[in-house]
């Protein structure tokens, strides 16, 4: 489930560290008051917490709030830590992340902006 993201409309990924016993209402919380985002946007919030082999997704879906919580049996999860704010990301940075690489890939092709050429 929580590597199928196609029908949300944006990924956002806390930078840092945040404390993983807080639950949805924490969480909203945090969205709301330290990101200055809409937890109840299509969007799908990711934390992680300082050991690096859980993250808890929240997700809301019309009706209520899902929770998601993966423990990477082993290795862990390569998280941005050097700000603390909300960072977009593109579902390919998603699949990487799940994947245990860096959203950061310095080799891969990064998306081509529009040029209207005249």
């Amino acid at each position: 489930m929580l590597g199928d993201v196609q029908k949300v409309d944006a990924i956002y990924l806390a930078c840092g560290y945040t404390d993983l016993r807080r639950g949805i209402d924490g969480l909203v919380e945090l969205v709301q008051t330290q990101f200055q985002l809409d937890p109840f946007s299509n969007s799908l919030f990711l934390f992680c917490g300082r050991r690096r082999d859980r993250i808890k997704a929240l997700l809301w879906e019309g009706d209520g709030f899902v929770l998601l919580y993966k423990r990477m049996e082993r290795g862990g999860f390569v998280w941005p830590r050097s700000a603390q704010e909300m960072r977009q990301l593109s579902r390919q940075e998603f699949r990487w992340l799940l994947e245990g690489l860096s959203v950061d890939q310095p080799r891969a092709n990064r998306p081509v902006e529009r040029v209207i050429l005249q």
